[in-house]
């Protein structure tokens, strides 16, 4: 019996990958719709895997009723699982779902043999997707990237209806565009609220300068590094917060998580050291840096 692909196929061995999840739902003999156990057990897995991406759906039947039947039936069980995770759960673009019926090894245990299952990827692995699966894009000549120019300035809008207007430090935010992986800048002037993680308005730019650089180079990946001054244990995890303030920030508008993620040092790696010697050097440990990932 040939089987039946819907949508552009991938190489069935792309399934055995190790890197690759899978989760599998059972059926009532001659049903496709879940019953109760696995509903639960298909709900929990979808709210436990809302940033993961699925790659394929397959599904299969035992070898009671006829070859037309079964055929039928394994198609309808994967239709209904694709229709329930569809719109919660990402999914890959050339995406396969296959139906086997009754036409694979059938397991002596009938119940085993109704079953659907889900491959997807971890959303930490999202980024090297096509390496999990085994697909090898070809070689791209390299072209000189094109040069960006970015605005001069940004207006904001205040809560009492005025506007403010900050200027964009161009420079900085080509220092991050051409910036190789390895290499640690520090953004100057993002100051925060005295003892929280709350970003003052005048600083408000500064993550602008961040979101554009970001939007524009859709290959850079980036660390965000939190660092206090002045005591030497951080009790209230304030760096961390901080940098998961500018991390929050960024996902809002859009930034794709994968290439994101943030740490906090404490006062552990001053540039001064501790106690400063007067508030230039306070203010020097007391910063936000960003490490490039890759670009």
């Amino acid at each position: 019996m040939k089987t039946r692909l819907i949508f552009i196929f991938l190489l069935f061995s792309v399934l055995t990958t190790k890197a690759q999840q899978n989760f599998t739902l059972y059926f009532d003999s001659n049903k496709f719709e879940l019953n109760s156990k696995e509903t639960t057990r298909f709900n929990t897995w979808i709210a436990e895997n809302k940033n993961n991406k699925i790659v394929a759906i397959e599904g299969f039947t035992d070898e009671d009723g006829t070859t037309g039947f079964n055929d039928t039936l394994a198609q309808k069980r994967v239709n209904f699982i694709f229709n329930a995770v569809k719109n919660q759960i990402k999914i890959r673009e050339d995406f396969k779902t296959r139906s086997f019926g009754e036409s694979f090894v059938q397991s002596k245990n009938k119940a085993e043999n109704r079953r659907v299952t889900i491959y997807y990827i971890l959303e930490k692995d999202i980024p090297k997707e096509d390496e999990i699966l085994g697909i090898k894009k070809e070689p791209v000549k390299e072209t000189p990237r094109p040069e960006i120019e970015y605005p001069e300035k940004m207006v904001f809008e205040n809560p009492n209806g005025t506007k403010s207007e900050f200027k964009l430090d161009r420079a900085f935010m080509k220092q991050i565009e051409h910036a190789k992986a390895g290499e640690k800048l520090k953004i100057e002037n993002l100051n925060f609220v005295v003892n929280t993680f709350a970003v003052v308005p005048e600083s408000r730019g500064k993550m602008y300068e961040l979101l554009l650089v970001l939007q524009n180079n859709p290959s850079l990946k980036i660390e965000i590094q939190g660092h206090l001054c002045c005591q030497p244990i951080d009790r209230l995890d304030l760096s961390t917060q901080r940098a998961k303030a500018i991390y929050n920030f960024l996902v809002a508008n859009n930034i794709y998580r994968g290439r994101l993620s943030y740490k906090g040092f404490g006062s552990s790696q001053p540039i001064y050291p501790l106690p400063e010697k007067d508030e230039k050097e306070r203010a020097a440990n007391r910063r936000v840096e960003i490490l490039i990932v890759e670009n």
